[in-house]
């Protein structure tokens, strides 16, 4: 006996996504997590998002990452989730479906906070992953080949550290060094023991580098460095022969440049004209684009605003964050950058939407105001910038999006003698009501090869006195065919 579970309509909000190549080579592709659905996205020539397949998971989908063999020519994707196990899925085009190449079980079931799978990231040049928990646990799994080409898994690699809080995890850029994952963590083994509180406030957060030995198959915590105790974020920075390597770090109302023996590099985030300076701001979700040579990071405030971040730099050593205002945009759970020339924004409140890139300059220094703020003595210049409606991106398609419904009601106000669920979703003003209606069963009468897609569709009574339609008429761009209907 096999139970099988289907929910009728599929969540909406989305998750987490990964950016890739999974169908093949020159195809770019969005998979999105809804929850416990697996959805694969691709714009098409038009711009506008198909679903290329969606698959229940019958779990969590808590995070996933995207990842290449070296060599390879299509993307693999990995999935952190609920069931306590790591799970390599490949796209097979023939099946339409993605399907588990591995599955290793390395804790128990459930959201629980020392089993790892709330954070997952990959080594850029696809040789292994590391998931992490929320507390304590990180495992490092190394990717390779067999005799036949076909991926294979290694056991875990332990590197945990008790009374330890992660807060973010990516790889680092190192080339074909050996890989190197960024941590920010926090040790609360003072805290834990002092009844008193005070000594929570001593606490602070550090930045640890965890580096693979690929020839001594183990795991070594390689550099440590306090940071900001408000650092919410790391972004890796391309490295090897694209950039200078190394992360930048997210914190209130800045941005640090950090890398072992390097002098830290930072900056202030630029504020909203009128904005009260007491206000902290934060750096919610992020995207790159990386080109031969050439790349830049778009970061995302909570507030909704975009900043086109480069860095200037020369033999890996920066000695600048350039940051400007690009464009506001609803708030994000994820931002992916397509190489189409499309931003997807997978959005935390109302419709997700794809934008198409007119411009990647930003705003000039025209549009930013310094405001000089006395702190402590000290006189800092605090970048400010006015928003503006949409300059650099254009807006080309939007998917229906009911996250969240904040309340519902199952009412017959359109005297259909079905009831309709009216439901309230989404924030602020991008506030909507909605209407549900129950779908009607479509029976299939008759299937007619056409030559082209077609540009319009009518059906012609043969007389004004017939009850019933008997041809449809379909218009194609340089043709049209009329077909009867027995």
């Amino acid at each position: 006996m096999h139970l099988y579970a289907l929910t009728l309509q599929k969540s909406t909000a989305i998750v987490c996504t990964a950016y890739g190549n999974f169908s093949a080579p020159k195809m770019h592709e969005i998979a999105c997590s809804h929850g416990k659905v697996l959805e694969l996205l691709r714009p098409d020539a038009a711009g506008k998002m198909q679903s290329i397949c969606s698959m229940e998971a019958f779990g969590t989908i808590r995070s996933m990452v995207a990842f290449r063999l070296p060599g390879a020519n299509t993307d693999y994707l990995v999935l952190g989730s609920d069931s306590g196990r790591i799970s390599v899925l490949e796209f097979h085009k023939e099946r339409n479906q993605f399907e588990r190449v591995h599955m290793e079980t390395f804790g128990k079931s459930g959201c629980r906070r020392i089993v790892p799978g709330q954070y997952i990231a990959s080594d850029p040049k696809g040789r292994a992953v590391m998931l992490g928990a929320v507390e304590k646990q990180k495992f490092v799994y190394i990717f390779n080949r067999d005799a036949t080409s076909k991926l294979t898994i290694s056991s875990p690699l332990e590197a945990h550290k008790n009374s330890t809080i992660n807060f973010c995890i990516v790889g680092v850029d190192v080339g074909f060094e050996n890989p190197i994952f960024a941590c920010i963590e926090l040790d609360y083994t003072d805290a834990d023991q002092d009844p008193t509180g005070e000594a929570i406030a001593e606490t602070n957060k550090v930045l640890t580098f965890y580096e693979l030995d690929l020839g001594l198959n183990h795991v070594v915590r390689k550099w440590s460095e306090p940071i900001d105790p408000a650092s919410n974020m790391l972004i890796p920075v391309p490295g090897d022969t694209d950039g200078p390597s190394g992360v930048l770090v997210c914190a209130e109302n800045k941005i640090a440049y950090k890398k072992p023996d390097h002098e830290d590099v930072v900056t202030l985030i630029p504020r909203r004209d009128g904005m009260a300076l007491d206000q902290p701001l934060l750096i919610t979700a992020y995207a790159q684009l990386k080109q031969k040579d050439y790349f830049f990071i778009l970061l995302q405030s909570e507030h909704g605003d975009l900043y086109r971040v480069t860095l200037e730099y020369k033999d890996e050593e920066v000695s600048d964050i350039n940051i400007v205002y690009f464009d506001t945009v609803p708030v994000a759970t994820s931002l992916v950058i397509l190489k189409t020339g499309f931003l997807f924004v997978a959005s935390e409140f109302g419709n997700h939407a794809l934008y198409q890139f007119l411009s990647i300059k930003g705003s000039g220094d025209e549009d930013t105001i310094n405001v000089e703020v006395e702190i402590e003595g000290e006189t800092i210049v605090i970048p400010h910038f006015k928003p503006h409606p949409l300059k650099n991106l254009l807006l080309v398609d939007d998917i229906d999006s009911m996250s969240p419904i904040v309340d519902s009601k199952i009412l017959d106000l359109a005297g259909e003698e079905t009831p309709q669920i009216y439901a309230l979703c989404g924030r602020g003003r991008r506030s909507t009501l909605r209407t549900l209606r129950h779908g009607l069963a479509v029976a299939e009468m008759a299937v007619s090869e056409l030559p082209s897609n077609p540009s319009a569709v009518w059906t012609v009574r043969a007389s004004a006195k017939e009850d019933h339609d008997k041809y449809i008429v379909v218009s194609f761009l340089n043709a049209t065919i009329v077909l009867s209907i027995g």
